[in-house]
């Protein structure tokens, strides 16, 4: 068996935590490590680590790579795929698809697991117990897991069950996120169960689907995987649901319940944190409130109810509970007004690690910047800004100007304006330092790159 993580959503009922360049799957949000990795490590236990891969976009190819990396030091970096576009799941499934047959040249017949990167999964053992179920009965069906329902969830698209064969259902249809009423029904009649988005099937099968389904996308894939590359732009961009599951003859459905759940609100992240991750709160006549802070602080509140409060560096989210869905409203009027808010949060993910904003001033900035152990930034020069640069952990390689320079701890540089300059890691440990900018632009556009390992000066 193999597994494809799908990891190029961009989670905006999550803002302000999941930013558009940091999106929801990389955040730690119940744990120490991040959804993404949490995926990983699951997967890990049931198929070997070469049988994993990623699909994702241009953007976020270094998140993914850097934060499997911490896990797996020798992973494969041909193991994760790059959409030349985001569209949707059919485009991103097929490339993937097409990936493992004609690149690792995979049997056409062996069985691969594709699933979201960010959900929570409370019963790992029922969980793989199922899969394992899935993957011996799959045959030549397109599969799908279904959760048994444990309320009228208005948020989640639902499967319709048929008659029952070994461990599946038939699936005679799918249904949109459906009213309160109807959510109800669908419960009340223990026909239905909520879909959780995950698909396992096999190569052959899928193709063979994908032609009588999709014939617009299946008429690309027919093509070689570098032509199909070339022309991946020109597909639709469309849901598998949408390309194949809901037209297809051959769905099945396996049921489980093992505490699953999609976190695509911050009602959904409160179920799983109030009671294993508490934030430091003070409560004065309030109740059922939920709070995550970024930066730790106490919040208080008085006389309020059934609120969700999310704090971070830049920005803050007061949310009515049952009202999640609203929050990409939100992030819509952000995208209107052109607010940075949108992108990044105050601490900013790179290829080489990482920076956060301490202090931004309109003629002066201050960020602490880590840097991965053998990484380095872009060999580049500013217009409008100086740099002072103080180590304050792990060893620096500078080259500014036409000097080399190598700085322990404590030990400083200052970089003039349009002077060309490189910070390297050569350590072991990550290395962190303290800049602060000075100048009358201060921008992240003022970047002349004129060397990049990560090749974002042909950008």
């Amino acid at each position: 068996m193999y597994s494809v993580i799908l990891c190029g959503g961009s989670g905006t009922r999550l803002w302000p935590l999941s930013r558009k360049n940091y999106p929801k799957q990389f955040l730690n949000l119940f744990s120490n490590k991040s959804l993404l990795q949490e995926t990983f490590l699951r997967m890990q236990k049931i198929m070997p680590q070469n049988h994993i891969f990623f699909v994702t976009n241009q953007a976020n190819y270094f998140n993914v790579f850097n934060q499997i990396k911490e896990l797996a030091k020798d992973f494969n970096q041909e193991q994760i795929l790059i959409e030349p576009v985001s569209l949707n799941t059919a485009p991103a499934i097929t490339l993937a698809v097409k990936y493992l047959t004609e690149k690792f040249k995979i049997n056409t017949n062996d069985p691969i697991l594709f699933l979201p990167s960010d959900h929570y999964i409370k019963s790992k053992e029922k969980y793989f117990e199922l899969l394992n179920i899935a993957t011996q009965e799959i045959g030549t069906f397109i599969g799908t897991i279904g959760i048994t329902p444990q309320s009228p969830k208005t948020g989640y698209g639902y499967i319709k069950k048929g008659k029952s064969k070994n461990h599946y259902f038939k699936v005679i249809d799918f249904k949109e996120k459906p009213k309160k009423s109807v959510a109800q029904k669908y419960l009340a009649s223990g026909n239905y169960v909520w879909n959780s988005g995950i698909y396992i099937f096999n190569a052959k099968t899928f193709f063979k689907e994908l032609a009588l389904c999709s014939p617009e996308i299946s008429k690309l894939a027919d093509k070689k995987l570098d032509k199909f590359i070339e022309n991946f732009k020109k597909l639709p961009s469309i849901s598998i649901d949408y390309a194949i599951a809901e037209k297809s003859k051959k769905v099945i459905v396996f049921e489980g319940n093992f505490g699953w759940n999609d976190i695509g609100s911050f009602d959904s992240l409160a179920e799983i944190s109030k009671k294993n991750y508490p934030a430091k709160h003070l409560s004065l006549n309030s109740k059922n409130i939920y709070i995550h802070s970024d930066s730790k602080k106490l919040v208080a509140t008085i006389g309020v109810e059934d609120l969700n409060i999310i704090e971070t560096a830049d920005s803050i989210l007061v949310q009515k509970q049952g009202h999640g869905e609203e929050v990409k409203k939100i992030v819509t009027e952000i995208k209107k007004q052109k607010m940075k808010e949108l992108e990044h949060n105050l601490i900013v993910h790179r290829p080489w690690g990482k920076y956060e904003i301490l202090l931004d001033n309109p003629d002066h900035k201050v960020k602490k910047i880590t840097v991965y152990p053998g990484e380095k930034l872009s060999l580049q020069s500013h217009n409008h800004r100086a740099e002072h640069w103080i180590v304050t952990k792990g060893s620096a390689l500078i080259v500014n100007g036409d000097q080399e320079i190598a700085l322990q701890k404590n030990e400083s540089t200052f970089i003039p304006i349009f002077a060309k300059h490189r910070l390297s890691n050569p350590g072991k440990i990550n290395l962190e330092i303290i800049e602060v900018q000075s100048g009358d632009y201060l921008e992240e556009d003022d970047i002349i790159r004129y060397e990049d390992i990560y090749n974002r000066d042909k950008i």
